[in-house]
């Protein structure tokens, strides 16, 4: 339609007419040109020329209107992102940290399930990491009563660490040192190799499910929160919670089909969908998200220099709209940084430190460090780090700890 009316136009050049029509036409691009010609006078003194209306009407939406996106000048970065490098290093030595403080702390056990053994392997505080509910409970007693645990110290320490990283750098601990979040993280990066995709689960699924960790979190919160003071020591002094560690280790040992079933699930449901276990049933994950919403630091994307190629929401382990949005302030940011990491776009992307100070990843690596050693070495050097539990105490009751039940 509009060709056939520039061609009319073109063709009364000649006369003056169309060139105005035809600059017109060509101006308003989809716009639908009328083209009206009146009659011709024949008489000699007063020749009348053709009369031209010009009418300019709605764009007509047909799938074959032309769509025009500006395309944005690409500045690349001058100096890549590193936060990929440093927190892997973050992550493989954190992990070999708990892998050799657990193979210590297994030869300190079997030295008393051993008869004649002599014991010449202490215990290694650094496994009352691995009871967080223990960490809840001593750290509730402190918040009481000021006074520093007795038994299993050490993980009060740990988990105050771990929750002043969330509260300055977000959910730092699940992404950078958590050993099981390392193996998660792991696990569908190899399922991505092999298969060459991950699954996303629906909307619809994937909201009351991201719940279930919360759900865990709150049961746990209510019984420590309700428990009164005494009967967090009494639980705590009792032979059980002595050897609590033990208990956990001969868990481990001694798993049952339907436990090893629901751990062999929970490792191939990871090689599908991201970070399964941290995304939906992890409660300590949950505990350091709700830590992190005070955080000062955001994932802040800049619109005027982004050039929309969504390379970051692809790279988001968390399934976040980071394309879309201007500032992350979802609970489920891990604070990882793969975002920032791929943006090929200068200024485009960053962690931000209250809405403007730019945060580099070695800042962000040194926050990790500075606050880990830095609560750990407290704990160190005034002496509340080790449980004074002597090797008597733990040879009358490692060897009959099968019998030891829960206190009620």
């Amino acid at each position: 339609m509009l060709l056939a009316r520039l061609a009319v136009a073109t063709s009364w050049q000649g006369k003056g007419l169309g060139s105005g029509l035809l600059k017109e036409a060509m101006f308003n691009g989809c716009h639908e040109c009328r083209l009206s010609i009146g009659d011709f006078s024949h008489s000699a003194s007063h020749p009348v020329a053709p009369t031209l209306e010009l009418e300019r009407t709605k764009p007509v939406a047909t799938a074959a209107a032309i769509r025009v996106r500006t395309k944005k000048l690409l500045v690349r970065r001058l100096v890549p992102q590193s936060a990929k490098h440093l927190r892997s290093a973050f992550q493989i030595g954190f992990l070999l940290l708990n892998i050799w403080i657990a193979f210590d702390f297994y030869r300190f056990v079997r030295q008393f399930e051993v008869p004649g053994s002599i014991y010449s392997v202490s215990r290694p505080p650094g496994v009352e990491g691995w009871l967080p509910i223990a960490g809840l409970m001593n750290l509730k007693a402190f918040l009481l009563t000021g006074e520093f645990p007795v038994i299993h110290p050490a993980t009060m320490f740990l988990l105050s660490a771990f929750l002043l990283m969330s509260l300055l750098l977000r959910k730092a601990f699940c992404s950078w040192l958590c050993p099981i979040g390392t193996l998660s993280e792991w696990l569908w990066k190899a399922g991505r190799n092999i298969f060459r995709r991950n699954w996303a689960i629906h909307r619809w699924v994937d909201i009351p499910l991201r719940g279930l960790k919360y759900i865990l979190l709150a049961l746990f919160a209510y019984v420590v929160i309700t428990m009164p003071l005494v009967a967090i020591r009494a639980f705590l002094d009792s032979p059980y919670g002595v050897i609590a560690d033990v208990k956990m280790l001969n868990f481990f040992r001694g798993m049952g089909v339907t436990a090893a079933v629901i751990v062999g699930v929970l490792m191939i449901a990871s090689v599908f969908v991201q970070n399964f276990w941290c995304r939906y049933l992890c409660p300590y994950g949950a505990l350091m998200g709700l830590a992190s919403l005070l955080s000062p630091l955001r994932i802040r994307r800049e619109p005027e220099v982004c050039i929309d190629c969504a390379k970051c929401a692809k790279a988001c382990p968390s399934q976040l709209p980071v394309d879309r949005l201007i500032t992350i302030r979802s609970i489920e940011c891990l604070g990882c940084m793969e975002c920032v990491n791929v943006c090929p776009a200068e200024g485009a992307l960053d962690m931000k430190l209250f809405k403007r100070r730019r945060v580099e990843p070695w800042q962000m690596a040194a926050g990790v460090a500075a606050v880990f050693c830095g609560l750990v070495g407290y704990a160190q050097i005034t002496d509340h780090w080790e449980s004074p539990i002597t090797n008597a105490v733990y040879e009358r009751l490692i060897p009959n700890a099968h019998q030891l039940d829960h206190p009620r």
